[in-house]
C-alpha cells in the first residue's frame, strides 16, 4: 500500500532533505521514525530536495508499507518518533499510481528577508537580513520578467543534475510588510519546477535590482550566464510552501 504525507520542518539544523552519510537529514529522520513505527525499513521519497537550512511548510512525501494502522493515524505514529523540528501534518492512502516527485505539477516557494538598522532576533531564524532598503516597485517590475517559460540556466548553481534548465513560472510576486523597526519582504514564486538554488538566486537578483542594480534577468535568459545576476541569498530565508498535483491530496 502506498501512503502520502504532508510534512513540515524547520530546516535550520538539517543538512537538507536527502539522506547523506553522517549527516542529519529530513529523509533520514522520517525513515528512522517509520522503522520504529512499523518494525521494518521503509524508503520515503520527497517531492523535492531542499538544501541545508531550508524550511518547509508543505513538503509532500510517499512511502510503501503494509500496516493495519489507519492511513489518517499514521501521522500520529510517525510524530511519536520524530524530533520537534519535524512533523507530519497529514497522512492519507495515496491515489493509484501516485508518485510525489514525478506527479508534482506546481510548486510554490517563498523567500523572506528583512531590512532594519539593527538585527531583529525574532526574524533572524527564518529571514535573511539585508543592509539596504530596496525599492518595492523596481522589484515587482523585475519579477514580472520571470513569468512564462524560459531557459533558467543562469539561475542555477553549479552541481545541478537536471537534464534541462527550461522551466515555466506561473507567478512571481513581491510583497512587503512592517515588522517592528524593520520591513519584511517576501518573494513568492510558483512554477512547474525549480533548479538548484534557483529561488535563492531569483531573490538575490530582485533585491539587487531594488537597490539600484541594472536589471540582469533579460540578459541572463539570452546568454545563460550566471554572472549576469546578483548573489545567491542565504538558505534560512527559503520556505517550500506548497506542492500541487492533478487532484487535491489533502
Amino acid at each position: 500500500m502506498r501512503y502520502a504525507l504532508l510534512v513540515s520542518y524547520d530546516g535550520t539544523d538539517f543538512s537538507g532533505f536527502q539522506s547523506q552519510p553522517n549527516a542529519r537529514t529530513v529523509q533520514g529522520e522520517l525513515e528512522r521514525a517509520a522503522e520504529e513505527a512499523f518494525g521494518v525499513r521503509v524508503k520515503i521519497s520527497g517531492s523535492g530536495r531542499t538544501d541545508a537550512g531550508v524550511h518547509a511548510l508543505g513538503q509532500v512525501c510517499h512511502f510503501d508499507a503494509e500496516t493495519k494502522i489507519p492511513a489518517k493515524k499514521i501521522k500520529n505514529c510517525l510524530n511519536g518518533f520524530l524530533p520537534p523540528d519535524l512533523r507530519v501534518l497529514k497522512s492519507i492512502e495515496a491515489p493509484a499510481g501516485f508518485d510525489c516527485t514525478r506527479g508534482a505539477k506546481r510548486k510554490t516557494y517563498c523567500y523572506s528577508f528583512y531590512y532594519a538598522e539593527t538585527e531583529l532576533p525574532l526574524l533572524d531564524r527564518y529571514h535573511a537580513r539585508v543592509k539596504e532598503e530596496p525599492d518595492l516597485g523596481r522589484m515587482r517590475a523585475a519579477a514580472e520578467l520571470l513569468v512564462g517559460s524560459h531557459d533558467f540556466k543562469a539561475f542555477c548553481a553549479s552541481g545541478s543534475s537536471a537534464k534541462t534548465s527550461v522551466r515555466e513560472i506561473y507567478s512571481a510576486e513581491v510583497d512587503r510588510e512592517r515588522a517592528g523597526e524593520g520591513w519584511v519582504y517576501r518573494v513568492r514564486v510558483c512554477g512547474n519546477g525549480f533548479l538548484y538554488n534557483m529561488v535563492r538566486i531569483i531573490a538575490g537578483e530582485l533585491y539587487a535590482v531594488g537597490c539600484g542594480k541594472e536589471e540582469g534577468i533579460t540578459a541572463a535568459f539570452e546568454t545563460r550566464r550566471r554572472n549576469c545576476l546578483a548573489r545567491t541569498m542565504p538558505p534560512n530565508g527559503l520556505l517550500m510552501e506548497r506542492v500541487e498535483y492533478e487532484t487535491e491530496l489533502f
